[in-house]
């Protein structure tokens, strides 16, 4: 008996632990989110930030977070679609779960993604429009690389080169300039360019001021190198990987900034000198491609079979140049062809001659598949980052008839920009939101050649854009993440560089 009223207690105690579960599990399932039945449509129109509306986007694409800023006393938002479970979150803050949201887009691929958003209102739900977009059956690249940097003129005191992964909100420092020796003058780091989007691993990353030189990275191996061979009249600035040798195109730029109180454009950058040159990776040396003082030769690019080099060129008469003629200087479009044997370069030939139309073209890019030019085109110049009168072209090489991209562009600043590995996708900077911070837009291009609708780099937490007061700049695609760490970077830096040698 006594044995029995000892066992009764833990008897009874386990009972209530399963009474308390059940109470838990019912409790949970009340108060799940549900979405309201017959809500009334509202008058207003829908304030959220980012509005990722009538777009197209991958179906590896991280959450379209968005923040809404209606005026509510509660809110809900629903995504789905045609296939799988619909995503139901409370809130003014939309942050979609990741698992979620990657199972909703991988069962619709090609079909419309609707967001539909609720607000309660003494006691009363309204409902909003519906937000649609589409989701395409092509995939976008893993990551992209950039560099952040504060929109200034004259200082480069807090920059860095960050990976970001586009299947979600992961970002990677590949190299913070003021990890290495802050107590120093400074240190530019910028021009990353990677040989075919990273597959092999192969990159080079250029660094100015303190420490000097670029690094050139080949999987684990770091090597920091001066480009500038002896004679040469400027350092190797805007790089280009040939997508099959151990070759880069450079241009070799003298750079300057003027500043002005009584135009629009407060400065202008421009050169007063440059000219293309090749370095052979393989065995340090630097092939001059012509001096012609009366030219400017800048932003070289690869044709994706390597048989052509295209680049920007500009009349320029250095004697007879004044400061105050900048809006004079036009680019136009050229191409030359290589011979992958003995890395000779034939004549030019005119590509576009945005002259002859008041225009001023620059960044060719081609696309993967060799059939579309894209570049970006302004009223003059070459440094189209901060001219508002910049928007990006598309030339098709087949019919060599180019276009705006009218989809794309807005009324403010469209300049770098990138295509994704399989051509579908374009990934470009712009100043469109407040026209002094350049974010990051992804747009698709279908087979037709068509352009579609943006939509701005998603972020884990919507206003990230709003308050960070620092630029997107030079946004690359890339298959593979960075081989290299920071403290690598930092540890070739502090060698001295190989010095390239000047071919005979």
């Amino acid at each position: 008996m006594n044995r029995k009223k000892r066992h009764a207690p833990s008897l009874v105690y386990l009972l209530m632990g399963v009474f308390f579960l059940i109470l838990a599990g019912l409790s949970l399932l009340s108060n799940s989110t549900r979405v309201p039945t017959n809500p009334l449509a509202t008058p207003d129109d829908l304030d959220v930030y980012p509005l990722y509306a009538d777009a197209v986007i991958p179906y590896n694409i991280a959450p379209l977070n968005f923040h809404i800023q209606n005026e509510a006393y509660e809110y809900i938002t629903r995504v789905s679609s045609i296939n799988g479970k619909p995503i139901v979150v409370k809130g003014k803050v939309v942050q979609w779960d990741e698992k979620k949201w990657k199972r909703l887009l991988d069962a619709n691929k090609g079909q419309p993604l609707l967001f539909d958003v609720y607000v309660k209102r003494d006691g009363v739900w309204f409902q909003f429009p519906t937000l649609k977009n589409l989701v395409a059956p092509e995939p976008i690249d893993p990551y992209i690389v950039y560099r952040l940097i504060q929109p200034l003129y004259t200082a480069y005191e807090d920059m860095s080169i960050n990976q970001r992964s586009l299947e979600s909100f992961k970002v990677k420092r590949l190299y913070d300039n003021r990890k290495i020796s802050p107590e120093r003058s400074g240190q530019c780091v910028n021009c990353h360019a990677f040989q075919q989007y990273n597959q092999r691993g192969v990159m080079q990353l250029h660094f100015r001021g303190d420490y000097g030189g670029t690094v050139f990275v080949d999987g684990k191996k770091l090597t920091k190198v001066n480009t500038k061979a002896e004679g040469l009249p400027a350092g190797a600035v805007y790089p280009a990987w040939h997508p099959t040798l151990p070759l880069v195109a450079y241009s070799i730029n003298k750079i300057g900034q003027d500043f002005h109180t009584k135009d629009l454009q407060k400065t202008e950058v421009m050169d007063s000198e440059s000219d293309l040159i090749l370095y052979r990776v393989d065995n340090n040396v630097v092939v001059p491609l012509g001096t012609t003082p009366n030219w400017l030769e800048t932003f070289p690019t690869w044709s994706p079979d390597g048989q052509y080099l295209y680049y920007a060129i500009a009349a320029f008469d250095t004697a007879g140049f004044y400061v105050d003629q900048f809006k004079d200087i036009r680019y136009n479009l050229v191409r030359r062809a290589f011979n992958q044997t003995d890395y000779s370069l034939g004549e030019a030939d005119t590509v576009l001659n945005a002259a002859q139309f008041g225009k001023s073209a620059a960044f060719p890019r081609l696309s993967p598949d060799g059939r579309y030019l894209l570049f970006s085109m302004a009223d003059y110049g070459n440094f189209h980052i901060w001219h508002k009168t910049s928007d990006l072209y598309l030339m098709n090489l087949t019919t060599w008839q180019w276009r705006k991209l009218e989809a794309v562009n807005s009324q403010d600043v469209e300049s770098y920009h990138s295509w994704s590995s399989n051509g579908r996708w374009i990934l470009f900077s712009s100043r469109r939101d407040d026209g002094s911070y350049t974010r990051l837009y992804i747009a698709y291009f279908d087979q037709d050649g068509i352009a579609h609708k943006p939509f701005v780099l998603p972020q884990r937490y919507p206003l990230n854009d709003k308050q960070l007061f620092k630029s997107y700049n030079v946004p690359e695609f890339i298959t593979h993440p960075a081989t290299a760490r920071q403290h690598r970077f930092m540890k070739a830096l502090k060698e001295d560089p190989i010095q390239a040698d000047l071919a005979n």
